[in-house]
């Protein structure tokens, strides 16, 4: 057996938590391969909305395994507190969610130095959530970090010296450390937290595969916010892409198998940095209200453009994606018009690649499709599909030499339609 990979090939926000959900009942195993709890994966059924950031969103199928993954950097506390919120819905979270040994732990040190390096920024800061993301992986890359492992064993005494040198940079920055009350409540979510079945997250996958288990593993954030790929230096911490799967759950790049790609029919992207198809006028607004595009964890404000086919051929290209898979199609159902960013000019010249930098001196080259005019969120199979959607399909699936097998017309489970002929 091999895997399959799902992730977004935007700048993230494009709805993966929502699909993993629906393409659970394929899979024995759900497992998450990077990322921490900046990313908010949003799921709707049955009336009820919930937000996920660190647990898989194959959560609320009850039979399937679910895995955090060697990849993540997991905060005990919200961890906590998300699987509180599971078990009052009436998922038992114990049993079905597994969590690597290797999975690094963002302490509430972390915390405060994320704030204290936005602020070093200045002008130039990222955009950071502030939950601790960044120093928790810088601190994994230098070799100081803390494992989900490392509470199994003398755990106070590595705890505090990994504080004890946080501590010290703080005061380099000019910064206070007032972390007693986050403390407690932090070692009382670590002892929740060895309730779970704490596992060799690689071992257990490859032994799934083995027993002819089937694997799906999901992203988090958007390729464009690679830490190597994505529009350097505003992206996340991990690997977004494909091989992030590899690396963050420990499978070989042999045994990957299907990799959906998941974009909006437009762009969104929150925080600071380069957007060529950033909409500033009346258009963009109308996007925003209607798609209701504010961050699931932080409530910030996305902003809002057209597709970038240019950055989409990109994405493609580093995943190796075989499906597409298309959200939020309905925003798009009352606009006459809508465009497609197919290239870019820079200083005078065309081009269909995407370049080392991306700024101000891009100017996206725009073809315009008519639009289909028409309300789509009650629709139930493709054959109901209006002509002028079904031409944006083709025209997008002929720009990306990729299938879209997977159409979402409404944040419902139920509002999603799998493509037959695709």
């Amino acid at each position: 057996m091999k895997v399959d990979v799902l992730l977004g090939l935007q700048w993230g926000d494009e709805g993966k938590g929502k699909v993993v959900d629906v393409l659970t009942p394929r899979y024995n195993v759900v497992a998450r391969f990077q990322g921490g709890p900046n990313a908010g994966h949003t799921l709707e059924f049955q009336g009820q909305h919930y937000v996920l950031r660190s647990i898989p969103s194959g959560i609320f199928q009850h039979n399937q395994i679910n895995v955090i993954g060697n990849g993540v950097v997991l905060d005990p506390v919200l961890f906590m507190e998300e699987a509180n919120d599971l078990e009052k819905s009436g998922v038992d979270i114990k049993k079905i969610l597994k969590i690597s040994r290797k999975a690094h732990l963002i302490m509430p040190t972390h915390r405060l130095l994320d704030a204290a390096n936005e602020k070093h920024k200045g002008s130039g800061k990222i955009g950071t959530t502030g939950k601790g993301i960044g120093p928790t992986y810088t601190d994994k890359i230098s070799r100081y970090g803390l494992r989900v492992g490392d509470i199994e064993n003398n755990f106070r005494q590595k705890y505090e010296a990994a504080r004890a040198r946080h501590i010290d940079m703080l005061a380099s920055m000019g910064a206070e450390a007032d972390i007693a009350e986050a403390e407690q409540r932090w070692f009382d979510a670590i002892d929740y937290l060895r309730q779970y079945d704490i596992i060799d997250s690689e071992f257990f996958i490859n032994k799934q595969l083995a027993a002819g288990k089937s694997v799906l593993c999901e992203g988090a954030q958007g390729t464009m916010l690679d830490i190597d790929f994505g529009s350097y230096p505003f992206v996340t911490s991990s690997n977004t892409v494909c091989a992030g799967a590899c690396t963050g759950l420990g499978v070989a790049p042999g045994k990957i198998g299907e990799v959906y790609g998941i974009f909006k029919a437009y762009c969104t992207r929150v925080g600071a940095g380069p957007f060529p198809t950033e909409l500033f006028d009346e258009t963009g607004a109308e996007i925003r209200r209607i798609g209701h595009e504010y961050g699931a964890v932080t409530g910030r404000e996305r902003r809002c453009g057209w597709i970038d086919l240019v950055a989409l051929r990109y994405t493609i290209m580093l995943n190796g994606v075989t499906q597409l898979i298309m959200m939020k199609s309905d925003v798009l159902d009352g606009f006459d018009t809508i465009k497609a960013c197919d290239a870019y000019e820079i200083d005078g010249k065309v081009t269909r690649d995407f370049p080392y930098s991306i700024d101000e001196g891009i100017k996206p080259v725009y073809t315009t499709i008519k639009g289909w005019n028409t309300p789509m969120s009650h629709l139930t199979s493709e054959e109901q599909f209006p002509a002028e959607f079904n031409d944006y399909m083709a025209f997008l699936e002929e720009k990306l030499g990729v299938p879209i097998t997977i159409v979402s017309v409404g944040p419902d489970r139920a509002q999603t339609i799998i493509r037959k002929n695709h």
